[in-house]
């Protein structure tokens, strides 16, 4: 069964979950697919999952973490 793109992947709890390209990543975030590149190499992104030798993120974790990026009422 296909891992990548608009597929997705049966776990055994038959939970469906989305699994994301680095190009579909970078169009989640409307950023560049070196900003990916840059934010994972300085340990600031989300861990992507290994698939054989592609990179692939659960949708999930990259909205979690988007969330998490939101700043505070509180900037200056």
């Amino acid at each position: 069964m296909p891992l990548f793109g608009n597929r997705h992947r049966r776990t055994e709890e038959t939970s469906v979950i989305e699994l994301l390209t680095i190009e579909e990543v970078a169009d989640r975030l409307r950023v560049s697919v070196l900003t990916v590149r840059w934010l994972r190499q300085e340990g600031r992104f989300v861990p992507a999952i290994r698939v054989g030798r592609r990179l692939a993120w659960d949708a999930r974790d990259i909205d979690a973490w988007l969330n998490a990026q939101r700043e505070t009422s509180e900037v200056a």
